[in-house]
């Protein structure tokens, strides 16, 4: 056996593969120089034409571009009217913006655990957390699989609840044939540069809701009714400012990356797709691996390639893996640190470890491995060796 770098063995790379990386090529390159050249770099035409073609791309009615996923999210809070005091339902194991959204506008997050086999929030757990106060729930795409949506509707419509989709791992994902940006009231984006598609950064909300839309367009611009470019086309200098808004606006140079790169979404999600499967060969004959289910309704966009680590099979920790794995040049993460464990959460509203016991566990065995569409063949393949020389070596 070889012996590990982490010990002063040969790595399997010499440079460290990332988990993410964005693809930008000339085309990208040229739609962003042509907007540089234009007249308007923000709030101008091509915010509109990013608009209506991710709209097409989803099949949804509307969507409205923010600056980042972030933005989305607590846009999306905006429109669906939550408060103060306001109780919206959201998963652990996901980043902290899915909570931090709610806390934005004052209301307050309540943690759902997961489904053992998937991590995605269970609709079971969902329902039991609905009291008076509840607004809405907040459905986490967590590593590009979309959430059991007929399921969170059915809950969703008995308790006349908003539903939203933080969807930022799931663009070009489906469940039961229907695309993911069409699946809630409300479905918002990131496109952050590990993302399916990137403007560097920026995010995105869909809807079928024409009045939520518009609501939206008002919150990204200061709260005020109309934007710079509206009031040039009308030859008008009037607007007013009817809530309170935040500046949330993507700007033309980024729409037009955002437009460049919409066009190779679909090509891009199969290759991430084909290392998947690569991966679930190959580590489907490793006894300390432990596979994500994935569900046959659905069309996985795998925005993060997860593995869990069977560590009664083992003898280190997952700490150890993961510094052996980066050791041997593959730039693993781990994908999330529970939200409700973090201190501002502990402290501000008295989550604690027991909370969501499900989540907490998987957390501790959870290792995030390199996918990106420009992910060479022999590129897969360190990682599939290294994986194997790690965890062969780390076996009980």
């Amino acid at each position: 056996m070889d012996k590990l770098a982490i010990n002063g063995g040969k790595p399997v790379r010499k440079n460290l593969l990332p988990y993410g990386h964005q693809w930008i090529d000339e085309t990208d390159v040229q739609a962003v120089i042509e907007v540089l050249r234009s007249d308007w770099l923000t709030t101008g035409p091509k915010v509109g034409e990013f608009e209506q073609g991710f709209a097409n791309v989803v099949g949804a009615k509307e969507a409205v571009a923010v600056n980042s996923g972030t933005a989305a999210l607590h846009s999306a809070m905006y429109a669906a009217n939550i408060g103060p005091g306001d109780e919206v339902i959201v998963s652990p194991m996901t980043f902290a913006s899915s909570a931090n959204c709610v806390v934005f506008q004052g209301g307050i997050p309540v943690f759902a655990d997961v489904d053992p086999a998937t991590l995605l929030i269970d609709p079971d757990q969902v329902e039991a957390k609905i009291t008076p106060r509840t607004k809405a729930i907040i459905a986490v795409d967590y590593t590009g699989q979309p959430c059991d949506y007929d399921a969170l509707r059915a809950i969703a419509n008995r308790h006349g609840l908003t539903l939203v989709a933080d969807a930022c791992h799931a663009l070009g994902g489906s469940y039961k044939g229907r695309l993911v940006g069409s699946l809630a009231d409300l479905n918002s984006f990131s496109f952050h540069p590990v993302k399916p598609i990137t403007t560097g950064e920026g995010g995105m909300i869909t809807t079928d809701d024409p009045k939520l839309a518009q609501r939206m367009r008002v919150f990204r611009n200061h709260g005020i009714t109309t934007d710079h470019r509206q009031r040039e086309q009308q030859g008008s200098w009037f607007y007013e400012m009817i809530d309170l808004g935040y500046n949330y606006r993507l700007t033309d140079i980024q729409c037009a990356l955002g437009i460049s790169q919409l066009r190779k979404l679909s090509e891009w999600v199969k290759r991430r797709q084909e290392i998947a499967r690569c991966y679930d060969q190959a580590f489907a004959e490793i006894p300390a691996v432990e596979p994500l289910e994935v569900r046959k309704d659905v069309s996985h966009a795998y925005h993060i390639y997860m593995i869990r680590l069977n560590l009664a099979q083992l003898r280190v920790t997952r700490a150890k893996v993961f510094s052996a794995l980066r050791a041997e040049g593959i730039g693993v993460n781990v994908h999330y640190i529970p939200v409700h464990l973090h201190p501002y959460y502990r402290e501000r509203f008295g989550t604690h470890p027991g909370l969501c016991p499900v989540a907490e566990a998987a957390y501790e065995r959870l290792i995030t491995l390199p996918i990106f569409p420009r992910m060479a063949d022999n590129d897969i393949e360190d990682v599939i060796t290294a994986v194997r020389k790690v965890l062969e070596a780390y076996l009980q």
